[in-house]
C-alpha cells in the first residue's frame, strides 16, 4: 500500500482518523501522525480478493473468526495513537466473539496479517512492516509480490521463507488445515504478445 506523510501541527488520535476518514482522507496513524494512502491500483485489489475470498470461504463456514480488510484498521498503541491498515486481517473467535460490533478501530491485535506490495514499495518497506506486526503479537505475516509472483512467509523466531508459484500458502498452527496455491493468489499469467511475421 502507498503511503506518503503529512506533516501535522499536532499529534492526531483513532478518532481523528475516523473524523478525516469520513471526509474522504484515507490514512493511516503512526504515533500520531497521519500517513494518506492512495490506491494501489487494479492488480492489488485482484490479488486481495483472491487470496480473501479463500480465506473467507474456510474461516466462516468453520466459524474460526473474523476476516476484514483495509477499512477496518487496528489499533495498536495509544497516546500517541498508532492504527495500521492491513490488506487482510484473520482474527480468531477466541480473541474477538464472532457476534461482536466493535465502533470504530479494534485495538485487538490480528492472529494473521496479509500485506499485498505497491509497485511503489522496496522490500525492504514491506519486510519491516511485516517485522511490525509481529513486534505487536501477529502470529504470521504473509507478504505477497505481484512483480515477482512470490509471496515471503514471516513468523516470529523464524527466518522468512519465500514461496514460488508451484508452493502453496500453509495455515500452520493460526489456521490449521487451510492451503492454497501460490498461482492462484496471483492468477493466470498473461498470454505472450503473438509476433506478426508479414509474407
Amino acid at each position: 500500500m502507498t503511503t506518503t506523510t503529512t506533516t501535522e501541527a499536532k499529534l492526531l488520535t483513532a478518532d481523528d482518523l475516523l473524523r478525516l476518514y469520513s471526509e474522504g482522507v484515507r490514512g493511516e496513524l503512526i504515533r500520531g501522525v497521519l500517513c494518506e494512502t492512495m490506491p494501489a491500483g487494479y492488480q492489488h485489489g485482484k490479488i486481495v480478493m483472491r487470496l480473501g475470498l479463500r480465506l473467507g470461504t474456510f474461516v466462516e463456514p468453520r466459524g474460526l473468526g473474523t476476516l476484514v480488510g483495509s477499512d477496518s484498521g487496528v489499533w495498536l498503541e495509544r497516546d500517541p495513537d498508532t492504527v495500521r491498515e492491513p490488506d487482510l486481517a484473520f482474527t480468531s473467535a477466541e480473541k474477538i466473539a464472532l457476534e461482536a460490533e466493535i465502533a470504530g478501530y479494534a485495538d485487538v491485535v490480528p492472529d494473521l496479517v496479509v500485506e499485498v506490495a505497491s509497485p511503489s514499495d522496496s522490500r525492504r518497506e514491506v519486510h519491516d512492516k511485516a517485522r511490525m506486526w509481529l513486534s505487536h503479537g501477529v502470529r504470521l505475516v504473509w507478504v505477497v509480490h505481484p512483480e515477482t509472483h512470490t509471496v515471503d512467509v514471516h513468523r516470529s523466531g523464524v527466518a522468512v521463507s519465500t514461496l514460488a508459484e508451484d508452493d502453496a500458502l500453509d495455515g500452520l498452527d493460526v489456521l490449521p488445515g487451510f492451503s492454497c496455491d501460490v498461482s492462484a493468489v496471483f492468477g493466470p499469467r498473461p498470454e505472450p504478445a503473438q509476433s506478426v511475421t508479414e509474407g
